[in-house]
């Protein structure tokens, strides 16, 4: 995801902040909009990801969630059909949109490129870098290396900004880089930290650990301690104005082009350790400050500087000093885009989120905040986990109260991402079936606390509710847990659907690299998708469109639903779902051949979204992300909670879009699939 950088560049000497979305026209204040929209309603939406009905009524019963329970019975409240696959991305892609995966064209956390079988990020893509002018070693970017959304469709706050209604979208997944508006909104999920990556940490050490090489979503840098001193290093993105030889860029980054290579943007920093105390004073460029051991900094801006005395890269970090001897320990988190000097866009107007930095301090603007790699990596314990998530939540909390003090009319969307990543890291702690269970009543607690700050939050917006505003609280999904993986791919490999080159070189090669693409007819990418080796849509089809192609679906589709664990004698496939019966629009051309819903407990393991083929089918999940919800969408619903009558039964995600519509009189345009849920 590096690429994402090279957007940096697009503009002449790193012109990096939208200045012109200044200047967007804002809302009407007075009469109906053009189209006869109604003016003066209020409607908040507050979107809670991975809040579960099952969780939910039980805490309720509890008597621990009195805000809730108020609005379920003076309102109403019932699950909320989520979308197969019930992962986020596509999820919320069809709550924006009111179309299906078809429609918006979002299927899974990875698609695939059937031109070279490689993944890529669904979210959004880099283009190409345009015209640019090389002076010796310097590159000035002249056009190009546009970050590019993926999802297709229209936002349905889009059709309310044309309507007249005013409109703030905070944290809206799926919205990165932010879609074109005349209200206000701020990126969410798939917002890159400023390498480019979902999240990299860097972790600072004399001791570094065995696996030190292979962390997933971090980099130990190896540090000494001299004279109760310590050097370090943050690296950030390749320094996209610079181009050297290959081999010779110090700290080569990103490819430049043939023969050449960016060096990597670098800023220094040292750690003063007291020779007595578990204390230290860290120096990062012109500040300084003091740190127990076991305690985190506030942000701290990063400047790099990438064109002296004319383009600057900015960023901001966490330290969390964890460790002063006997061994040194020190975590910095994902550098993030700074919110008071964006580097990339992440906001309409594109000063907005300076606006709201300014109001409620800097704040965590990477997609999914909570350092969940840097717990399954062993880098935090899980009290260190839950002390960074709680931070977050705190975070999220000021900015709703400060969004909510200025909220006349219009809408108001917010979003909490506390409780998936909470359910995602604490299930084990709170299910003693569970391969990892460990008993911890802190972390045995955290899904309910998270569930009662969540309580606490609908009770501030509750303040704010009067006979004109609708309120919905709702979820794109739940939970289950995930007690085993499934190596789909191994399994395919076992079924004689795929044929390796060479298979002693089982479980050696990522990203397909040892298929026999001219003996393979299926294969898995993503949590959920499995594809058909299909002629004249991948590169090396080989299996016939037509009554070939049905024929093998049918094979597929019966192997599946027969597939089973020895280990526990069950059935890991629930659901064998085929997208082209289903779903409708113009992007079903490249979306999986069948979508895989696994039972309760069940979910793919890690190594096969990538295309590796690990010896064994099914493998306990001994990580600490030990809830998901990438089964059968059936089993995974999420919430529905508003002051209006729900009237449909069983309501989805596309009739929650419709809904909100219909509150300000805007109808939805033909392609939208739902229907109003609400009266």
């Amino acid at each position: 995801m590096t690429g994402a950088w090279r957007a940096l560049a697009a503009a002449a000497l790193g012109a990096v902040v939208l200045a012109g979305a200044a200047l967007l026209a804002m809302a009407l204040d007075d009469a109906d909009g053009a189209d006869g929209a109604v003016r003066g309603r209020r409607v908040i939406v507050l979107g809670i990801d991975g809040l579960d009905p099952r969780f939910l009524r039980r805490f309720m019963e509890e008597g621990r969630l009195p805000h809730f329970e108020r609005l379920a019975t003076t309102g109403a409240f019932t699950a909320l059909e989520t979308t197969m696959p019930p992962l986020s991305p596509v999820a919320w892609s069809t709550f924006i949109t009111g179309l299906d995966p078809g429609g918006h064209g979002i299927y899974d956390f990875l698609h695939r490129d059937p031109a070279t079988m490689e993944p890529f990020d669904a979210i959004y893509q880099v283009a190409p870098p345009g015209r640019r002018i090389t002076l010796g070693s310097w590159v000035l970017p002249l056009a190009g290396g546009d970050v590019v959304p993926q999802r297709a469709g229209r936002a349905f706050w889009e059709l309310l900004e044309e309507a007249g209604v005013d409109t703030t979208v905070f944290r809206m997944p799926v919205n990165f880089p932010p879609v074109d508006s005349a209200g206000r909104s701020l990126s969410g999920m798939g917002t890159p930290d400023i390498l480019g990556t979902h999240g990299t940490f860097s972790f600072h050490t004399d001791d570094p650990p065995p696996d030190a090489d292979d962390l997933t979503g971090g980099v130990v840098r190896q540090v000494e301690v001299v004279d109760n001193r310590v050097a370090g290093r943050l690296i950030g993105p390749p320094n996209t104005f610079r181009r050297f030889p290959a081999g010779t860029a110090r700290r080569g980054g990103g490819a430049a082009g043939a023969g050449y290579e960016h060096p990597d943007l670098t800023v220094d920093f040292e750690v003063l350790l007291d020779p007595d105390a578990p204390v230290a004073k860290l120096v990062v460029q012109d500040q300084e400050f003091v740190l127990n051991a076991g305690e985190w900094s506030d942000w701290i801006a990063i400047e790099f500087e990438a064109v002296p005395l004319l383009v600057t890269v900015n960023a901001a970090a966490r330290f969390y000093l964890q460790e002063v001897r006997p061994a040194f320990k020190l975590y910095v988190s994902p550098l993030q885009i700074d919110p008071r000097r964006p580097a990339l866009p992440i906001s309409t107007p594109g000063h907005w989120a300076r606006q709201v930095a300014d109001s409620v301090g800097r704040f965590y603007t990477q997609e999914l905040p909570e350092d969940t790699k840097a717990f399954q990596e062993g880098i935090f314990s899980g009290h260190e986990f839950w002390r960074q998530a709680q931070f977050v939540y705190r975070e999220r909390r000021r900015a709703l109260d400060h969004l909510l003090e200025a909220f006349d009319d219009g809408l108001l969307f917010f979003y909490f991402s506390s409780v998936d990543q909470g359910m995602h890291m604490l299930y084990h702690y709170l299910d003693d079936e569970h391969p990892l269970f460990e008993a911890d009543e802190l972390l045995a607690r955290g899904v309910r606390t998270l569930y009662e700050e969540m309580d606490e939050a609908l009770g501030r917006v509750l303040e704010f509710v009067d006979g004109e505003t609708t309120l919905i609280v709702m979820s794109d999904h739940g939970f289950s847990p995930f007690y085993w993986g499934v190596n789909l791919n191994s399994w395919l490999l076992e079924q004689g659907y795929v044929t390796l080159r060479d298979p002693a070189r089982q479980g050696v090669l990522p990203l397909f690299l040892n298929v026999d693409w001219s003996r393979t007819r299926a294969y898995a990418v993503g949590l959920q998708g499995l594809y058909v080796n299909l002629r004249g849509r991948e590169a090396h089809g080989i299996v016939a469109p037509g009554a070939e192609y049905a024929g093998l679906l049918d094979r597929l589709e019966a192997d599946l639903l027969a597939m089973r664990d020895e280990r526990t004698g069950r059935a890991p496939v629930r659901l064998v779902f085929r997208p082209r019966d289903a779903w409708r629009g113009p992007h079903l051309e490249q979306a999986p051949d069948i979508v895989v819903g696994y039972d309760r407990g069940y979910r793919s393991s890690w190594d096969s979204p990538l295309g590796q083929f690990p010896h064994g089918v099914f493998v306990d999940n001994d990580e600490t992300w030990s809830g998901d919800h990438a089964i059968d969408y059936r089993l995974v619903p999420g919430v529905l909670l508003t002051n209006r009558r729900i009237a449909i039964e069983a309501p989805a995600l596309q009739d929650l879009t419709v809904a909100v519509l219909d509150e300000f009189g805007v109808a939805p345009p033909p392609e939208m699939i739902g229907r109003d849920a609400l009266d």
